[in-house]
């Protein structure tokens, strides 16, 4: 089967469309991805691309496309607009051009925002009168009030009657979360489009974790990995933090960077909390096994909002496929999944107070228990959040 994958992220850039298309092409198909010059997350192009280099080749057996884009630069709102227009212009005018000339059997769009990742798509199946799956990672506008702060009419207007088109032109809605499918059917009767179509964890998160890594503090390690961002809620991580202050074994690990960490670092300044808040900043992916086996549960949080409510964050499957203890602070169907799974403890989105008190509790488990815990994460994933599944039922999608 011919698959054209249209992302605006792609290898080296860290996102899922790199395990789907490298897992579809390793079963035989014909993968080619139309996607953007890396420049995720650093706001700059990665070495050795350009607007005239690199701009084709050949990944793990899969043919690359790159469109030209304004890179995205320190994420702010004019510069992400740049990004985000520009990559959908361009791969726009790149997408007519390939359907001139090559045939494809199918697309698949891959959303994790921006929702303007589906126009290209669009256009190349107008032109090639093929099926158009959409992947939705992300909810849009809504992302745009909770996780950008956009409150503009507008703004919020526009990107809805954009939203509209893309699932009024997509064949079947993929949806990464079950919550997704109100906030999508609120927008249109588009019912018989949705399938279920769940996150993975990377492979790289069932490893040993022998990696090289900095010294970590010692005794119980409460280890936050990924954005340090506004929709992770660390302003009630770091009043639970507070409430811990006192408690010199119990040490918050954050591994990661993001907007938030700034006002992070100030608040650990101000109410002197060097000796448990411990802020390592960004590592490559291959190194998180190294840092999960040190930590003693892994934590995950998101803000008491209406998107965030039925978001299963990322993090969720690779901390579980880690094989470590959850304690999460959220709501939805992310705290439901941890309760299924039986692999750690939940507490209500925004309740610091309580959180404090489970992380308390979850220290003074014996380790059998916490190995217990981690052990039916890890099963629960291998069951429903493998790679290996997730791609037969997307082959399963493909040929219905």
């Amino acid at each position: 089967m011919k698959i054209l994958i249209v992302t605006q992220y792609f290898y080296p850039e860290n996102f899922k469309s790199n395990d789907m298309a490298f897992e579809l092409a390793r079963r035989g198909h014909d993968v080619t991805v139309l996607t953007g010059i890396p420049n995720y997350p650093h706001g700059r192009f990665y070495e050795g691309y350009g607007l005239f280099k690199q701009r084709t080749e050949i990944i793990n057996g899969v043919k690359v496309k790159r469109a030209w884009l304004f890179p995205r630069g320190n994420g702010g709102g004019l510069r992400l607009a740049l990004n985000y227009f520009s990559w959908a212009f361009f791969a726009s005018c790149r997408g007519f051009m390939m359907a001139l000339f090559h045939k494809y059997d199918a697309i698949l769009g891959h959303e994790p925002s921006p929702i303007t990742q589906g126009i290209p798509a669009i256009v190349v199946k107008k032109i090639l009168r093929i099926p158009f799956y959409f992947w939705v990672l992300d909810l849009w506008p809504e992302s745009l009030v909770s996780a950008g702060g956009v409150k503009n009419k507008f703004v919020l207007n526009f990107f809805t009657q954009i939203t509209k088109f893309i699932y009024s032109n997509s064949d079947r809605i993929l949806i990464s979360s079950r919550g997704f499918r109100s906030s999508i059917l609120e927008k249109g009767d588009y019912a018989a489009k949705l399938v279920y179509f769940p996150n993975w964890a990377e492979s790289v998160f069932s490893k040993s974790g022998e990696g090289q890594i900095p010294d970590l503090p010692d005794g119980f390690k409460v280890m936050f990995a990924g954005n340090v961002g506004e929709a992770q809620d660390f302003d009630n991580i770091m009043q639970a933090a507070l409430r811990l202050k006192e408690y010199k074994d119990i040490h918050f690990v954050i591994v990661g960077d993001g907007r938030k960490r700034v006002w992070v670092e100030e608040f650990v300044e101000k109410n002197q909390l060097h000796d448990t808040v411990h802020l390592f900043g960004r590592f490559p992916l291959e190194t998180m096994p190294a840092f999960f086996k040190r930590a003693d549960v892994m934590l995950v949080t998101l803000k008491d909002e209406l998107i965030f409510n039925v978001t299963v964050p990322a993090k969720l499957q690779a901390y579980m496929a880690a094989g470590k203890p959850i304690l999460a602070m959220l709501n939805g169907e992310g705290a439901e999944i941890v309760k299924e799974a039986e692999c750690g403890y939940v507490v209500a989105a925004g309740d610091h107070e309580k959180m404090a008190q489970e992380i308390k509790k979850m220290r003074d488990l014996d380790l059998y228990t916490r190995l217990k815990l981690g052990e039916s994460g890890r099963k629960y994933c291998e069951e429903n959040f493998s790679l290996e599944n997730c791609m037969d039922h997307l082959c399963e999608i493909l040929v219905s």
